[in-house]
């Protein structure tokens, strides 16, 4: 059986803790095939007429053009799909495992030191008052893309309308801005070594930089903070159908989702049991996973592609 992930921890993840007990119940192997998103994208149409992945995880928004270009199979009802938080279930074909938070953050000890205030909204990137305090990803990044849309949403816009955004970008925020970062782990260095004070980073990064003792808060935007989701799907033509379906149901299930929410993946199954310091910076329960703003992929996905050679050209020149 040959699952489709990402590289790095993930896939350490994937092999040692994820894996092993599934081909250990059900008498498989497991094939882990790692790459980022667009490049498992690129293995699917390649092998459109004869399929080798037989499940599929990519981000949210690559996702929603797998299950477009007809590489997910439905995925079969089974009890644990009753405990899922609706935004997880991204259409018929396809779902997610965990969710992770796109939202501002800062440092409160130089906010506090220079007397800023703390940000409340998206569209506060643009205050004046944090003049050469902020570093962001562009808009190539799914982090980038994140901070592009909310922003447009709080100036009365939106992933339909985004002109609102770049007009923000431009004239409000791009003054404030020190550089745009080429990495998140570019990003955080600037963090740690006090050059900036704010950025839009994941909130399971912010709590993990607070534990190693650097001074953030993340910010509950009024406009509700940007959900990225980590998700899968079973593929057309699987030689293996049963033992994919069975796969989703693992990942799905309470102790897998437990695995993922100590690695900073914010769970999907109502029923998985945390403990307060493994909640920290995840969204958990009902009510905060419906705070969360879910971003509208396949409008997205129309544009994305003019709106990088747009802020390439207008914001990030």
């Amino acid at each position: 059986m040959y699952v489709a992930g990402y590289g790095g921890s993930f896939e350490r993840l994937m092999r040692e803790s994820v894996i092993p007990p599934f081909e250990k119940a059900n008498n498989v192997r497991i094939e882990y095939v790692a790459g980022q998103s667009t490049a498992t994208l690129a293995k699917l149409q390649a092998q459109r007429s004869k399929q080798e992945i037989d499940i599929a995880i990519v981000d949210d928004g690559p996702m929603y053009q797998a299950v477009q270009f007809g590489f997910c199979a439905p995925i079969q009802k089974a009890p644990v799909l009753d405990d899922i938080y609706p935004i997880a279930k991204l259409s018929e074909q396809a779902i997610a495992f965990g969710i992770g938070v796109t939202a501002p953050v800062y440092n409160t000890k130089i906010f506090k030191e220079k007397g800023l205030p703390a940000p409340a909204s998206w569209a506060d990137l643009g205050n004046s008052a944090y003049k050469g305090q902020v570093a962001l990803l562009g808009a190539a990044s799914t982090t980038g893309l994140h901070g592009l849309i909310m922003v447009a949403r709080a100036k009365g816009g939106g992933e339909a309308n985004i002109d609102p955004g770049f007009k923000a970008f431009k004239e409000e925020i791009r003054p404030n801005i020190v550089t745009f970062a080429p990495s998140a782990p570019k990003l955080e260095e600037l963090l740690q070594s006090g050059e900036i004070a704010m950025t839009v980073i994941a909130r399971s990064r912010a709590v993990a930089l607070r534990k190693e003792g650097l001074p953030l808060e993340a910010v509950e935007p009024k406009e509700g903070a940007a959900a990225l989701m980590v998700t899968m799907c079973p593929v057309v033509d699987s030689d293996v159908p049963a033992q994919s379906q069975k796969f989703i149901q693992h990942m799905l299930s309470p102790a897998i989702q437990k695995v993922f929410a100590k690695a900073g993946y914010g769970p999907v199954n109502r029923k998985t049991e945390l403990s307060a310091e493994e909640k920290e910076g995840l969204a958990v329960g009902d009510e905060a996973v419906g705070k969360l703003a879910k971003i509208d992929w396949p409008v997205v996905n129309q544009h994305r592609a003019a709106w990088t050679q747009r802020w390439n050209r207008e914001v990030e020149r």
